[in-house]
Parts: C-alpha cells; structure tokens; sequence
C-alpha cells in the first residue's frame, strides 16, 4: 500500500508553511482583532464583522506555523509498516500504522486530511464518503 495521503498531507502542510511565511513579514509579532479591524503589525483591515475579524487574528502566521509544526509531528509518528516485507507481520497480513497498530491509514492520519477532503489533489480512495457540513 502507498502513502498518497501522507505525500498529500505533507503538500498541503508545506503550502499552508510557505503562505504563512510570507504573510509574517517583518516578523513584527501576532495579528490582534479590535472590534471590526485586525491590527497586522503595519496596517489595519477595518470595516468587517467583529468575529471576522477575530477568526482572522487567530490565523496568524506564528500560530499557523505552529499548527503545521504540530501536524508535521503527528505525521512522523504515525508511518506506515506495509504487510510484505516486515520482519514483524501483522497477525492478520495487513498494512498498518507502525505508531497505533491500526489499519493504514490509521484514523490520525485520516483526521489530518480531513480539512483537505476537497482538494482537487485528495486522493480519492480517501476522500470522506461524507463530508462535514457547515
């Protein structure tokens, strides 16, 4: 069994990397919502809903970039051990996650593409069969 996902995850990681690196900037510190603007550090987006404005201010490039982080670890961790070829087989000759035991993808791996289910790039064979509504 392939690891597309994780190829995948680890795409998807390092755009939301690189976007949030370039919006850092002068590395002038974290983003802060006031009422209906974001402070930026150099400039201020006013005239937005106050809870726009706050979910904006939360992204913040030094948070995003500890996000990524966080998930890059996550996927680390969790690596898949293919039934063929492993001094140590599964009981049951299956493809599994060498962190948990679970079937591959294990259900953290899952988790983590999730947020990427309708990216052109997902792969298909695990693609939610449903996906979250708003």
């Amino acid at each position: 069994m392939s690891d597309d996902l994780v190829e995948f995850l680890r795409a998807r990681l390092d755009e939301v990397a690189e976007l949030a690196a370039r919006c850092a900037g002068d590395d002038c510190g974290q983003w802060t919502a006031h009422g209906d603007s974001v402070d930026f550090c150099q400039m201020d987006l006013s005239g937005i809903h106050p809870t726009i404005a706050q979910h904006v201010a939360f992204h913040d490039p030094a948070h995003v970039l500890r996000d990524v982080e966080a998930k890059r670890r996550v996927l680390a961790r969790h690596v898949l051990s293919p039934a063929t070829g492993d001094p140590e087989l599964p009981w049951d000759n299956r493809d599994d996650c060498q962190y948990d035991g679970d079937d591959w993808p294990c259900p953290d791996i899952l988790d983590l593409a999730l947020p990427y289910a309708d990216h052109p790039d997902h792969p298909e064979q695990w693609r939610p069969q449903q996906m979250p509504t708003r």
